[in-house]
């Protein structure tokens, strides 16, 4: 499932039509698999999948949908519904409910937003660049025995910084990724263009 949904986003940043139809075939076939499954089970249809998403938009939309509106009178913000809609009212409700099948820097950038929210980590821009700086002389310092565990540290006191730098971390790697594949194949294609020889 993660596989063709990473597919069906990378068809829709690249705003290829074909790719997009194609991939998102291949998560709307995984979307029904799984409630086939389900249903074969006795725990739930199609039908029902439908209808609560069609709840959760209309709950969380009251500027859109009069009869959300009264209900949620007062509540202006999309995380203020979301924990209404969920019952999320404690600091572990909150860290409890991100998926650990969030790609890493994702996870961790969601359960720092979420405990800042709570007030249990109310660091400022200074707070986290001198603690970024720890994590990176910790980096420095490793050894084989606990490299992991100070490249973990390091990774997340970087996504924090750039969370409240307003940057998303995953983005990010991404960006610097894809960058990092297009210069390696430009040096290879300039490299083979030297090596040609000459046609006379």
């Amino acid at each position: 499932f993660l596989e063709e949904t990473c597919e069906a986003l990378e068809a829709i940043d690249a705003d290829d039509a074909a790719m997009m139809r194609e991939e998102l075939g291949d998560v709307l076939m995984q979307v029904a698999f799984h409630t086939v499954i389900e249903e074969e089970r006795g725990r739930f249809d199609f039908e029902q999948v439908c209808r609560e998403v069609c709840e959760k938009l209309v709950f969380r939309h009251p500027n859109i949908f009069a009869s959300s509106a009264a209900e949620n009178a007062g509540i202006n913000s999309w995380d203020a519904l979301k924990n209404k809609e969920k019952g999320r009212t404690t600091l572990a409700d909150e860290l409890n409910t991100v998926p650990a099948t969030l790609p890493a820097l994702m996870y961790a950038q969601k359960m720092q937003k979420r405990a800042a929210r709570k007030g249990a980590f109310a660091q400022t821009a200074e707070d986290a660049a001198a603690a970024l700086k720890a994590a990176e002389r910790g980096w420095e310092e490793a050894v084989p025995e606990n490299a992991a565990e100070r490249a973990g540290a390091l990774l997340f006191a970087a996504a924090n910084a750039m969370r409240l730098a307003g940057v998303d971390a995953e983005e990010a790697l991404t960006f610097a990724s894809g960058r990092f594949r297009q210069e390696l194949l430009q040096k290879t294609e300039d490299s083979d263009e030297q090596e040609r020889p000459a046609t006379v």
